[in-house]
């Protein structure tokens, strides 16, 4: 039977509109709640794991709807679950989720998420696989995988928009309406085919009995192709944003290759040759095997991400072109779409709960590039037809040496890894690993994260306690330190511990608190350092979300709030905004002073820090140094904040420091608003 061309488009406008909802909303509502749960790593962590398993869900339930239902009941219920969607709009979390307290808010953000996003979320999971399943029922034969690639296009568009259509333009608030207007678009088009479909006489049914069962070994194999992408998408990204360049919204790229993949896989046959992209594995797997080995130094950035980023859009498209090439009749379609929602889910568990509680470095790159290269040799050896048994032996021979090869550059690198750092460790926050370098009075101890260096210490005895990297006296903190010092003993607050660098500042009858979310770090800056335990000051450490702990304790009075948390990839934006600053003045007394470490290589946050400031009537000014390497003193750039305009203007900072241009186009940030795109250089 032919489908009409409106209808055919009516079709494609369901998926498209439903696949461009799923990827907009997650930032969307990750972005609404970040600022109530201190706005960690770990909240977007936890957003994605319930939007895989909810995925996962949807898929499930269109699988079960086609396999057991009628026509008549499958409209039915769905457009039951549409109408109770549609009455839970708009998106609006309430704020009756916020925490209380220091407790993990893992759960309470998952209840917040299902009871705010839930159910409209998991309808517009079940979308692609249930009305893939109605165009095949009405179009008898007809595989309907091109709707697969439009699913695709959708998502890889939804997910480009945001970050630069979206983001820079509109509040979340508005964010929301618009969402939920597209959503009652979706809704009422999803209805209406349902509504088509209610009648099973009019069209022609699927009959499953027709067609024999698809081996478990088959199932195995869909699931286990697409978990290969996905843990090397979100591995390759933690590689690339920590050891290749920390740069805020890289992680779009992989996604959007990974997207990319599925839509030439699965738009025309064509777009897939074995013969071309099967010999690209074999080099592209090598490549990215070989990059980690390098010095960060070894190649420029760009060609590294060229390389990176080539190789592993091979390996997508392998996995994917192979899955394409398995696409079973339309009468197995929701399970295979199962199996690859599954494999998904599974991969995206492997790299975001179970690796950084099992490992203590990041080696899922590792196990995502040796077993990519295993499960395509399955795929292709596995189900080629040989001329002869000869041939199919020296196939799997290669494989097996292209197998071994890889595990031995990883294998090889990760022990040279080990054995060049004094300690390395890992959490959900990240992998942390404590270097030593230079001899004699020269020596010292770092500790990093990736490319960030959280802090340095000299360990010859009468070099100890000198303050290093961006901590200087010569730098904006330690001039606001020695400026408030000669009134007397200072109370200091400190928003990201590091290796305890500036309490060496520190002097009798002074009390320095820092506030630090990761727990390792912490730790390290107690049994690798000695910053602290050498301080004359009185030292205190707040476990947790600064944000969250100053919101939730009394007025500390400050006499300066250092705050650094900005030198990385994903900077905390809810630490910028003016509902953050209004949670530093809080804490500070009137005549103190707010000190912004701002160093960044790709972000521009100078202005955000003063139109934040300025609206709060206070002056802002950059102090920057260009640093001294003979003394581990790094370039550094500080935003000095205080309405106290004697402070301001006390040699030590008037005498180096400068204002700050703000463009015309410089909108201060807020909990509901802001733009790292438009913040970078």
């Amino acid at each position: 039977m032919k489908i009409q061309p409106r209808l055919a488009f009516h079709y494609g406008l369901t998926i498209f509109l439903s696949a461009f909802l799923l990827f907009q909303v997650q930032p969307i509502i990750g972005k609404m709640i970040l600022p109530w749960f201190g706005g960690s790593a770990s909240v977007w962590t936890t957003c994605m794991l319930f939007f895989q398993m909810v995925l996962l869900l949807g898929y499930f339930y269109s699988h079960w709807v086609v396999r057991t239902l009628t026509p008549r009941n499958q409209s039915l219920l769905h457009m039951a679950l549409l109408l109770v969607s549609l009455s839970l709009l708009p998106l609006a979390p309430s704020a009756d989720w916020r925490p209380t307290g220091g407790e993990n808010p893992t759960l309470r953000i998952l209840g917040l998420l299902t009871v705010s996003i839930g159910l409209p979320y998991f309808v517009l999971s079940t979308t692609g696989p249930l009305v893939q399943a109605w165009f095949a029922r009405e179009r008898s034969g007809t595989v309907p995988y091109r709707l697969f690639a439009l699913s695709n296009l959708g998502s890889m568009l939804a997910l480009l928009a945001y970050p630069v259509a979206v983001e820079p333009v509109l509040p979340t608030l508005w964010q929301s309406w618009l969402w939920s207007g597209l959503f009652v678009c979706f809704g009422i088009s999803c209805a209406l085919l349902a509504w088509r479909g209610r009648h099973g006489e009019v069209h022609h049914e699927v009959h499953h009995a027709n067609h024999p069962a698809v081996p478990v070994k088959t199932h195995l194999l869909w699931a286990a192709l697409a978990a290969c992408p996905s843990i090397l998408m979100v591995a390759d990204t933690s590689y690339l944003t920590e050891n290749i360049a920390p740069i805020p919204l890289l992680w779009v790229l992989p996604l959007a290759i990974y997207l990319l993949s599925f839509i030439l896989s699965f738009e025309r046959s064509g777009w897939y040759k074995r013969a071309l992209f099967v010999p690209l594995l074999a080099i592209g797997l090598g490549a990215m095997a070989y990059l980690p080995t390098l010095g960060m130094n070894a190649l420029p950035v760009v060609a590294s991400l060229v390389i990176n980023l080539t190789s592993f859009f091979v390996a997508c498209m392998v996995c994917h072109g192979e899955l394409a090439r398995l696409q079973p009749h339309p009468s197995q379609l929701t399970s295979y779409y199962l199996m690859l929602a599954t494999g998904g889910a599974a991969g995206g568990l492997f790299v975001g709960v179970v690796a950084p509680y099992c490992f203590n470095s990041n080696y899922e790159l590792s196990v995502g590039i040796v077993l990519s290269a295993l499960v395509a040799a399955i795929a292709v050896i596995g189900r080629h037809r040989f001329t002869s048994s000869q041939h199919s032996g020296a196939a799997w021979a290669g494989a097996a040496v292209l197998i071994l090869g890889l595990s031995y550059i990883r294998i090889d690198d990760h022990i040279g890894e080990l054995e060049d750092a004094k300690v390395t460790t890992r959490n959900f926050y990240g992998t942390l690993r404590v270097f030593e370098g230079g001899e004699g009075e020269d020596a010292y101890r770092t500790m990093m994260h990736g490319q960030i260096i959280h802090g340095r210490q000299y360990t010859s005895l009468d070099r100890l306690d000198s303050p290093t990297t961006y901590y200087s006296g010569e730098a904006g903190v330690g001039r606001a330190i020695k400026a408030l010092g000669e009134r007397g003993p200072l109370r200091v607050g400190i928003i990201g511990l590091g290796v305890g660098t500036l309490a060496s500042w520190g002097r009798p009858g002074d009390y320095f608190r820092s506030y630090e979310i990761d727990p390792l770090v912490l730790d390290l800056a107690h049994t690798q350092f000695s910053f602290l335990s050498h301080s004359k000051a009185r030292i205190e450490a707040v476990l947790g979300d600064a944000r969250l702990s100053l919101e939730n304790e009394p007025a500390q009075g400050f006499d300066l709030l250092v705050v650094d948390a900005f030198s990385g990839d994903a900077v905390p934006v809810h630490l910028l905004t003016r509902e953050a600053f209004a949670a530093y003045f809080k804490h500070l007394k009137p005549d103190g002073m707010l000190a912004l470490h701002v160093t960044n290589r790709f972000l521009n946050l100078e202005p955000v820090v003063k139109a934040a400031a300025a609206s709060f009537h206070m002056d802002a000014r950059r102090v920057e140094f260009e640093g001294d390497r003979s003394r581990q003193i790094f370039h550094s750039s500080w935003v000095l904040v205080s309405g106290n305009k004697k402070l301001m203007q006390h040699p030590l900072i008037a005498d180096v420091s400068e204002d700050i241009p703000v463009g015309a186009n410089t909108r201060m940030w807020r909990d509901d608003y802001s733009s790292v795109l438009s913040a970078l250089k």
